[in-house]
């Protein structure tokens, strides 16, 4: 997952379902360029109804951009680690070596990969 740069995961999060908004130029998605169309879809009605969403304060959208990069960046060590670790078919021929087999040097040397990653990317 992507660092939110911009203001359209909150956009779409709040009314999911409707293209209720967009922007005077995609390319400078800032809040002055945000437009808030006058009609949307009502699938329930099968038509284009009058827009009931008003424009998010910047003061809102900023607090919950602000908040949603917080999040992504206090999990970088876990998206680290994520990309680092063994795959789960090395997991499973592993726990296999050692409970069928009892051969554990795959288990103890998959640990190990483990505790370095860790050791890399500490939370």
């Amino acid at each position: 997952m992507e660092r939110p740069e911009n203001y359209d995961s909150i956009l779409r999060a709040l009314h999911p379902s409707q293209s209720w908004y967009g922007y005077s130029d995609s390319d400078n998605r800032i809040y002055e360029n945000i437009i808030i169309h006058p009609e949307v879809w009502d699938s329930g009605q099968d038509k284009m109804v009058s827009n009931p969403h008003e424009k998010p304060t910047k003061e809102f959208l900023d607090s919950e951009l602000a908040q949603l990069q917080s999040e992504h960046d206090s999990q970088e060590y876990s998206r680290n680690r994520q990309a680092e670790y063994p795959s789960l078919n090395d997991l499973i021929v592993a726990l296999w070596e050692n409970v069928v087999e009892e051969r554990a040097a795959s288990v103890i040397s998959l640990e190990a990969t483990r505790q370095a990653i860790k050791a890399k990317y500490p939370k």
